[in-house]
């Protein structure tokens, strides 16, 4: 029977609660508003508060024979071409994790691109996996990393024939897609499964002009975060799985270890209102983001200073497979001024706030939410971003290391590493010692340094300068990193 996508089974199922008038004697305490702080109602309208219900015992009965998040799924599964889908609401953090748990335990081997994000290391840490650093493809003109090839993961598997599966990112926050395809048939000649962090890829599915996405590429598990460049709200994660690989209860069984057992209802409902979205409208409205993004594209072409990163750049022999034409990403090289600068001017003087910021380059993301007015903003702003340039103090130089000098040697697992003995040291000379602590420029999240890495000279330079310059390490133990957190002298 063809899945019938007008149906919203969470949506109809609050509307329902609604309609009947349901008076609960159970969490939330709030009690559907009357209980919530006048002055938070005023900021975030009834509208949320109603709509935030039990998930059993409330939008459905306790026993959950209404089926109503089981329904939801099988919709959105269908919608993307999986043959299941999870929710989840605590973001593609979690996802990411349970789909690691669901492929290796603790001391066993999980091939996973250099250039993952830091939930992912999170995930070595929870589980003890042993990682197998495949590194990703590095563009030395533009001090940027692509995706790892399928070379690059058949090499990685000769070496570890043990390893369990793969994980690699695709698309990267700067849009940048891998050759999924043929790094799926690495894994499934070995019999082993792989893990795509889509988390960037909501959308691909649903425009053929788009890169191809996880699950039309033979990909085993698919992590997708629908708050990114869907409509969800932030939070709002899925993970899909096909073949027989994985058994879709030992996923689910992995996912319930880490999630919450009080999920957001609020978040189910942007999860399935958005399927619904975009199975019934989605190459309209993909569509419609394509053409502004064109035209956003060759609009801040036409200004002094400002490059617009394209195919051109980011995609050949040794650099991405594809790219995905939304994330709008501008090199600032010509103004002489850093990505960092770029983003705080923008947000103090326009009300603009950017999707990343680096060392050169700044992104404005893209979705089917934008229109003419918000994109002419961005446009306007971005004119007199590049007027104010020369007036502007050039920020302090952020010394981005060599692909050979960003790598360091593995020492200890992150999990052995991370909840050993540890000790604070002055940075400077904290070189030759292993790392107890994740370091993760923010965004867009990949860790510079992570528990188990022997630390040197020019990645602790890099951090420091970046620092200087204006780099956000959000997880660093010392904020203003003048120490940093190592194993202990004996232990590693």
């Amino acid at each position: 029977m063809a899945a019938d996508h007008t149906r919203a089974p969470v949506l109809e199922a609050l509307a329902d609660h609604h309609r009947k008038g349901r008076l609960g004697f159970s969490p939330p305490g709030h009690k559907q508003a009357r209980g919530a702080d006048p002055e938070v109602r005023a900021v975030l309208g009834d509208a949320v508060f109603l709509g935030d219900v039990l998930a059993s015992g409330g939008l459905d009965d306790r026993l959950t024979r209404g089926r109503v998040l089981e329904r939801a799924e099988e919709l959105m599964a269908d919608a993307v071409h999986a043959e299941h889908t999870f929710f989840t609401t605590c973001g593609s953090s979690l996802s990411v994790k349970a789909a690691m748990l669901a492929v290796a335990g603790p001391h066993e081997k999980l091939l996973i691109g250099r250039d993952a994000h830091k939930s992912v290391v999170s995930g070595l840490i929870l589980a003890g996996i042993e990682p197998v650093w495949v590194e990703p493809l590095w563009d030395p003109v533009r001090r940027l990393a692509h995706p790892p090839s399928a070379e690059k993961f058949e090499k990685a598997f000769e070496i570890h024939p043990d390893a369990k599966g793969a994980l690699i990112t695709s698309p990267t926050p700067y849009g940048a897609t891998a050759d999924l395809r043929s790094v799926a048939e690495v894994c499934h000649r070995r019999s082993v499964p792989l893990i795509v962090d889509e988390a960037w890829g909501a959308h691909l599915p649903f425009h053929p002009e788009l890169p191809s996405w996880a699950m039309d590429a033979g990909a085993d598990i698919c992590v997708t975060s629908i708050h990114k460049m869907g409509s969800g709200l932030e939070q709002g994660s899925v993970f899909h799985l096909q073949g027989d690989l994985v058994p879709p209860d030992l996923l689910q069984m992995r996912s319930d270890l880490l999630g919450t057992t009080s999920p957001s209802v609020l978040l189910y409902a942007g999860l399935d209102g958005w399927r619904r979205q975009m199975a019934l409208h989605g190459e309209e409205l993909m569509a419609g983001a394509l053409g502004l993004a064109a035209e956003v594209r060759a609009a801040i072409e036409q200004i002094d200073g400002m490059h617009v990163n394209d195919r051109d750049d980011f995609c050949g022999p040794g650099l991405a497979d594809d790219l995905d034409p939304l994330p709008v990403v501008i090199d600032l090289a010509g103004l002489g001024i850093s990505g960092f600068q770029a983003a705080d001017w923008l947000r103090a003087n326009r009300a603009v706030d950017m999707h990343l910021s680096d060392h050169r380059r700044i992104g404005a993301q893209i979705t089917h939410g934008d229109d003419s007015g918000t994109t002419g903003e961005l446009v306007a702003a971005l004119k007199e971003l590049a007027h104010a340039a020369p007036g502007m103090r050039p920020g302090p130089r952020v010394e981005v290391p060599e692909p050979a000098e960003l790598r360091m040697a593995q020492g200890l697992l992150p999990r052995d590493a991370f909840f050993g003995p540890a000790e604070q040291v002055p940075l400077e000379r904290a070189a030759g010692r292993v790392a107890a602590e994740m370091i993760t420029p923010y965004p867009p999240g990949i860790p510079a340094v992570l528990p188990g890495e022997r630390l040197t000279e020019p990645v602790l330079r890099y951090l420091r300068t970046g620092l200087e310059g204006g780099m956000n390490l959000p997880d660093a133990t010392d904020p203003e990193l003048r120490t940093i957190r190592v194993v202990a002298q004996g232990a590693g």
